[in-house]
């Protein structure tokens, strides 16, 4: 659903994204990117696509990570990952846990969700 321009959420996510430090700004950027994307699945799909696998960077942030999943296993639906990824994230910038931990549990978390989306075509090649 489209919001008409100046509608009363974007200007509180306007005034919310004015407040925060630059870091929190990207964190904020970088989730809304992920729910976007869950706009582009397609569920008419009757072969299972390959991820395509970028090489993790050494000073990898959470956030980098995200975006860099989201684009590798772009076929994944979104919806079915945004919860679980939210709490990661939170336990990184709400808990302070390392960010290789999370990243970690990330990429485990993306490759369990691109199982079951294998296993939705069967045993396919």
């Amino acid at each position: 659903m489209s919001l008409p321009s100046g509608s009363a959420d974007e200007r509180r996510l306007i005034k919310c994204f004015r407040r925060l430090e630059a870091a929190d700004r990207e964190t904020l950027l970088a989730f809304a990117d992920f729910l976007a994307q869950r706009l582009r699945s397609d569920p008419t799909e009757s072969v299972a696509r390959e991820p395509r696998i970028q090489a993790r960077p050494e000073h990898e942030t959470v956030v980098g990570a995200i975006k860099r999943l989201s684009q590798a296993y772009d076929m994944l639906e979104r919806g079915a990952l945004l919860n679980e990824t939210s709490v990661l994230m939170s336990s990184h910038l709400l808990q302070g846990r390392a960010a290789s931990e999370v990243i970690d549990e990330l990429e485990a978390l993306f490759a369990r969700h691109y199982q079951d989306y294998r296993a939705k075509f069967g045993s396919q090649g």
